[in-house]
């Protein structure tokens, strides 16, 4: 089949109640007295009671004990054979088998992308180390999602698409292989091998943007060899019962984990890095970003990133409303975030929507961190993003805000659509450091709605707290610098 025909066959509020500086309080009192929580399908009283639910239909799926050591299908750990062929005959016997585990043994193994298949587990075994070729002929063109935005292009190092039952697990390393030589200068951004007068990503990811917005069908946004938009490390398309768990991710080129339109996906006990100290050398290398995902599960992982920690996402501007799938019932849980933009994010691909998000028991600490929890949106996106519950954070520091909810992001309020963000609860928050303990910034014409900040206490705040356009704010025994407010 041809890839065009391949492609084809994918069936691809009124009034204002502004607060600005600190807080007053008759408005904040009355609001006590008023639901929480208004039509928006949760408990009004306690919305975490919705969260027993959602996990029960989050279960890793389940594989035959049956094993496939890569070594027997011809590849050799020796950090310089190219493995490529090894991976994808082991993968194929193992799911002509009805299943199992792939399993890469002790060494160090070099290939190109590698595609998984329905009830395959990916095994990256203690002292095995998976390197990916800078070869990027070894990354073939297929359907993909680039910063919100479907196209087909180089194929992301790990890629599954239409697959059930798919696993990479192990105490191993992954290592994208990434630097300031390879896949990094394509961002553009100086002090990482890119120097004024080499190509980047600019031309690309603008003509990208421009075919969607002018409804390109997909099967003609043709990118890949001889352009400049870098692949993601790990992800899973249109996948049911997805498990990743437990290796090291490093050295990313750019989007590290990125499960798009998937169902029943658990990510745990990972530690996710942008592999540098100097931040600079990892552009766009977010930890985990699950995009027009359904019930998904982020446990117990560590990161220092590039970008974004976490970052939910669910398309960008035309093309997000044009899949219009959003992201729904997420649970992030017993996380620690080192440095990074966002510790947990929703947004800014975001046009497709957010619902129903739950945070609870993380630890973010680092003064290269930028915000604990984030939240971005603008009227060129305008998703609706609603039902945000936060629970039991300890923040030591981070270098801006403990809470941002911003508007004016980016093209901030340069488009026609509305941004919607309602129902955020925040509970039960400590920081040591901030600039500011809230920055909420919404439009005259879309206010912020419905936010609770309850039983939080936010030490060595510098600046006081930006608060435009949000209404119905409510604040419960919340102590700034020792100060109630």
């Amino acid at each position: 089949m041809k890839r065009r025909d391949l492609i084809k066959s994918l069936g691809v509020a009124t009034g204002v109640a502004a607060c600005t500086g600190m807080f007053a309080g008759p408005k904040l009192l009355a609001a006590l007295t008023t639901p929480r929580f208004p039509a928006f399908g949760m408990d009004n009283d306690d919305p975490w009671t919705s969260l027993p639910a959602i996990l029960a239909r989050i279960k890793p799926p389940v594989f035959p004990a049956r094993d496939f050591d890569v070594t027997k299908f011809g590849a050799v750990g020796d950090n310089k054979t190219d493995c490529t062929p090894a991976f994808q005959k082991a993968i194929a016997a193992c799911q002509t088998a009805k299943g199992g585990r792939v399993v890469v043994p002790a060494g160090d193994f070099i290939t190109g992308a590698i595609h998984l298949k329905s009830n395959v587990n990916l095994h990256v075994s203690s002292g095995a180390t998976v390197r990916f070729t800078h070869d990027s002929s070894k990354y073939p063109m297929v359907f993909t999602r680039w910063e919100g935005v479907e196209l087909m292009n180089f194929s992301p190092f790990i890629y599954a698409f239409e697959q059930e039952n798919i696993a990479i697990t192990g105490q191993g390393t992954i290592d994208g292989n990434a630097d300031c030589e390879h896949w990094w200068p394509w961002k553009g951004r100086a002090k990482c091998g890119w120097t004024v007068g080499q190509p980047n990503q600019e031309k690309d990811r603008n003509q990208l943007f421009a075919m969607a917005e002018q409804g390109a069908p997909v099967h003609d946004r043709v990118f890949g060899e001889g352009h400049y938009l870098r692949p993601q490390f790990i992800q899973p398309y249109r996948c049911k019962n997805v498990l990743i768990e437990g290796v090291t991710l490093k050295n990313a080129p750019m989007w590290q984990v990125h499960p798009v339109l998937c169902t029943n996906v658990t990510v745990q006990k990972m530690t996710i890095t942008g592999a540098s100290i100097n931040r600079e050398s990892g552009p766009n290398t977010d930890g985990c970003d699950p995009e027009s995902c359904t019930d998904v599960l982020i446990k117990d992982c560590d990161f220092s990133t590039g970008d974004d920690c976490i970052a939910i996402k669910a398309g960008r501007n035309a093309d997000g409303r044009r899949v219009n799938v959003a992201s729904e019932n997420l649970v992030i849980q017993g996380c620690r975030m080192k440095d990074g933009h966002g510790g947990v994010t929703i947004g800014s691909e975001i046009s497709g929507g957010v619902r129903n998000v739950f945070a609870e028991n993380c630890r973010m600490d680092s003064p290269r961190l930028d915000i604990a929890i984030r939240i971005k949106n603008n009227a060129m996106r305008g998703g609706r993003l609603e039902n945000i519950f936060v629970r039991n954070i300890e923040v030591g520091q981070v270098a801006m805000a403990a809470l941002s909810i911003d508007f004016h992001y980016e093209e901030g309020e340069a488009g026609k659509f509305t941004p919607i963000v309602r129902n955020v609860d925040v509970r039960k928050v400590t920081a040591n450091k901030a600039q500011y303990a809230l920055y909420l910034r919404g439009f005259k014409n879309a206010p912020i709605e419905s936010v609770r900040v309850e039983d939080c206490t936010l030490n060595g705040v510098e600046k006081p707290n930006v608060i435009e356009n949000v209404k119905d704010l409510v604040l419960r025994n919340v102590r700034i610098n020792g100060k109630l407010v």
